[in-house]
């Protein structure tokens, strides 16, 4: 049974990325990228589905042993993990090298202490864990082929096959190191070099020294705002810039319900506020890179602008049901591709004029296009701001004139005004004058209930939403404006879980509410980072100090974050680890440092 969402390590090369479990298991793998099929699948069914275990040995009756100790060596994404056993101490160290020929994960068994026995458990199973591989023996290497995929197992370990399944068991004494790789290639090429562990340890514990150093926060929150930045760096494709909301698909948002959806894809929300992140805090190669894909996604076609796009910038995301695997934690259905791609969300348009004028206004290269874009983005806006949409949240119930759509839409309007007046860009500014205050009108006029001094989900509805928080951050009113300061205070009134995070909007269990789905989920914790932001906003410093500890002492032992914590189940729950997540941490720690309230 996979462990506890919390329980994993990520490792990853920028082109996909594994999960590691507190006991030596690798539950999760897609290769050679974030969207293709997993070899190991464990994670959202059994072992049967593929893992890989490496650890110290233990009776068949017995449940693995977890680690005493694991962390990241440094500032990196190097896991160490470390078993005290009665036979002595020994550490593994998990890493995947950034890719320069053929993906690889590979393991180092280090001797600490004493003599420890030791086994590796390797049971690949392509498609999702659907197909067995054949698995032989070529040029005294272990390679498992299936269709179009070959993966080639190496080790100085002694190995034998049983059950389906390779297994190496040795010992290894204090002092004394023995490495364990798997490589990914395309079936019909030869095969690819030989590993050299030790080499790539090195090499990939220089890389990540050499990225963190280009960080530029030295606040009070380092440590938390540089493990989300590894984070998100290790989120990017590095091929095209484009950056997957998580590596996981169908972790549930409800443990044991529908709310399973896959986010190996590049969301152009997630997106552009992690390019805002990554501007301000010195990775503008990141930035400059991002927008690069975003040009080449949306490419002539601005008017059919989609949600997400695949890592290189497909546009067909087609989602199906894989009903072979009873889910994680036998939440059913686990599915692959994302039917979300093809809804209309107009804050999509305001997101990303947001993050190109971030760029242009810090100093980013400048790319005429760009600019194209942007005017080609508001000219469809103009026509079409005011149609329902799907809202940022994705329903799967009907379309509705959400107000955080319409706010985002007078950002994209706004933004793009302040760029013509900048004199690099030329268009309709008076008309476009105007259609900033008609969008600002309607939304203050029909979005806010005035007897309870609140803005409210969509048009004529009671409902609360957290993107509502998202208002003074965007520069639609002030802070100090009373209809901001009652929205903030209704959303904590209504919204907030018993231990004070903070919900996106009410769920009605199992009778589908405004989201078309049954069943509930946890506290969102990017809204609960939004909720401290708007505190500090307001004056409520102390508070939103408070809040965003809190939310810190969320993160897993190795500083990650899930997309959701679950307030009755006191866990993590959703994708892991959650770009969504991470992104505002370093928003928030950057605005409570700017506040000088902590000697930042």
């Amino acid at each position: 049974m996979a462990g506890r969402i919390e329980d994993y390590a990520l490792i990853g090369d920028m082109q996909t990325a594994a999960l590691v479990c507190r006991d030596g298991t690798v539950d999760w793998l897609c290769l050679p990228r974030f969207d293709s099929h997993a070899i190991f699948a464990g994670l959202l069914g059994t072992e049967e589905h593929g893992f890989w275990r490496l650890g110290p040995a233990y009776a068949a009756d017995s449940p693995p042993p977890t680690a005493a100790r694991r962390s990241y060596r440094g500032d990196s994404l190097i896991l160490e993990s470390e078993w005290d056993t009665p036979r002595g101490t020994v550490r593994v160290t998990d890493f995947m090298p950034p890719r320069d020929g053929a993906p690889q994960l590979i393991r180092i068994v280090e001797g600490l202490s004493g003599e420890v026995p030791m086994r590796s458990e390797l049971r690949m199973r392509f498609s999702y864990g659907r197909v067995v591989p054949w698995v032989h023996k070529y040029d005294n290497r272990t390679v498992a082929v299936a269709g179009p995929d070959s993966v080639w197992f190496d080790t100085d370990a002694d190995t034998y096959g049983k059950d389906l399944t390779t297994y190496s068991d040795f010992t290894v004494s204090a002092g004394e190191r023995v490495a364990f790789t798997i490589s990914w290639q395309p079936s019909h090429k030869e095969a690819p070099p030989l590993p050299e562990p030790e080499q790539a340890l090195r090499a990939t514990e220089e890389f990540w020294r050499d990225w963190v150093e280009q960080c530029t926060y030295h606040g009070p929150y380092r440590e938390a705002v540089i493990r989300s930045l590894i984070t998100l760096k290790a989120l990017t494709y590095a091929p095209t810039g484009g950056i997957v909301a998580a590596p996981t698909t169908s972790l549930p948002e409800d443990i044991g319900g529908v709310r399973n959806w896959d986010y190996r894809y590049t969301w152009l929300r997630d997106a552009a506020i992690t390019l805002s992140s990554l501007l301000r805090t010195g990775y503008r190669d990141e930035a400059r890179a991002w927008r690069e894909w975003l040009l080449r996604a949306v490419a002539g076609d601005p008017e059919n602008l989609q949600i997400m796009y695949g890592i290189a910038g497909e546009r067909e995301l087609g989602e199906a049901e894989l009903d072979w695997l009873p889910g994680y934690e036998n939440s059913r259905p686990v599915r692959v591709g994302n039917g979300a791609a093809d809804q209309l969300q107009l804050d999509v348009y305001g997101e990303v004029i947001e993050a190109l004028h971030l760029g242009h206004m810090t100093g980013l290269a400048r790319n005429d296009y760009a600019s194209v874009l942007q005017l080609k983005l508001i000219r469809y806006l103009e026509d079409h701001w005011q149609e329902p949409d799907e809202g940022i949240w994705e329903v799967r119930g009907p379309r509705r004139q959400f107000v955080h759509s319409k706010v985002m839409a007078w950002v994209a309007v706004d933004r793009t005004i302040k760029l013509i007046e900048s004199g690099d860009a030329e268009g309709p500014l008076e008309r476009w004058k105007e259609l900033r205050d008609d969008i600002h009108r309607e939304v203050c006029e029909k979005g806010y209930d005035p007897e309870r001094n609140t803005f409210t989900q969509y048009y004529g509805s009671k409902e609360l939403d957290a993107s509502l928080l998202l208002i003074p951050q965007m520069g639609f009113l002030p802070p100090d404006d009373k209809r901001v300061i009652g929205t903030i205070e209704a959303i904590q009134r209504e919204l907030s879980t018993s231990d004070g995070f903070i919900l996106r909007y009410p769920t009605d269990g199992e009778d589908a509410g405004v989201d078309g789905l049954p069943g509930d989920e946890g506290a969102f914790l990017a809204c609960s980072f939004w909720m401290a932001d708007d505190l500090a906003m307001i004056g409520r410093v102390d508070e939103a100090r408070k809040l965003f500890e809190k939310l810190l002492g969320l993160r897993n032992d190795l500083g990650l974050l899930a997309e959701e914590w679950d307030p009755r189940l006191q866990r993590q729950v959703g994708n892991f680890p959650q770009a969504f997540s991470h992104v505002p941490l370093i928003d928030t720690a950057l605005r409570l440092t700017a506040s000088g309230a902590y000697g930042g």
